[in-house]
């Protein structure tokens, strides 16, 4: 049985559980931040992350709903976070679907769930199954820290594409903008209120493994993206020539 770490060391456990596995290595996303995705390809995505992100203050609320009581500052957290994807200003949904009309779709195409993809409904249930099932703070880490805290990193990458290559206006792409900002928030939020409450062996092995986990079904949905609605369009010769990650993910993931 492992030992207990220390919260520097378990930090870094958590860290090292989704380092490797970042969305960014996807083709879909090494195709965006390089400019060569199309308007349709991105309505694509829009149409899809809709249906992963848009439940995520219902994910949060069934964590909330089985939180201990005296884990105050997490439960504050996890309400806070809920109030700012669905009230707190604009709806967060509501963003999405304004680039996802920008990108040449419309609202009831992004809202209609046979739009997505298989590998799309396979995440959202896992995000679900998450949330109902497991232990709060392993919900936290695996929603929050496995899924959202990754979110800045793969922004930063794509959100000047959208203005440069593709010509996508500051109100067009306000999703984005609004992310790296809030997410880098909750993203160390959560790491906060994994580091404090996992305080078991037992309990700091199923975060780090839930973590790994998370950022592995944001790496596989990324992909599926590519291989659903890409890969005719742009092989992936031409994507390894750009960013060499993308035929290792493709290998590790062909052979997972």
């Amino acid at each position: 049985m492992p030992a207990l770490m220390n919260r520097d060391e378990f930090r870094t456990a958590l860290e090292n559980a989704i380092k490797g596995k970042s969305a960014n290595m996807a083709p879909f996303s090494v195709a965006w931040a390089s400019g060569k995705l199309s308007r349709a390809h991105l309505a694509r995505w829009a149409e899809n992350h809709f249906h992963y992100v848009g439940p995520f203050a219902d994910y949060l609320g069934y964590i909330y709903a089985r939180t201990p009581e005296h884990y105050r500052e997490a439960k504050d957290f996890l309400l806070a976070n809920m109030y700012e994807e669905e009230i707190g200003g604009d709806r967060h949904t509501d963003l999405l679907i304004r680039f996802a009309e920008a990108c040449g779709t419309t609202r009831e195409r992004v809202k209609d769930p046979d739009n997505m993809s298989a590998t799309t409904r396979g995440l959202q249930s896992w995000c679900y199954a998450v949330a109902m099932r497991e232990d709060p703070i392993v919900a936290v880490a695996g929603l929050v820290v496995g899924l959202e805290s990754q979110v800045p990193s793969i922004y930063r990458k794509q959100t000047p594409t959208l203005r440069e290559k593709y010509g996508f206006t500051d109100e067009e792409v306000e999703f984005f903008d609004l992310h790296i900002v809030s997410d880098e928030i909750h993203g160390e939020r959560g790491y906060q209120i994994v580091l404090e409450h996992a305080d078991t062996p037992v309990l700091q092995q199923r975060c780090l493994k839930i973590c790994e986990i998370g950022a592995q079904m944001r790496l596989l949905y990324t992909t599926a993206l590519y291989h659903d609605y890409v890969a005719r369009d742009i092989p992936i010769a031409e994507l390894e020539s750009v960013d060499r990650s993308v035929a290792r993910v493709a290998r590790e993931l062909a052979h997972a």
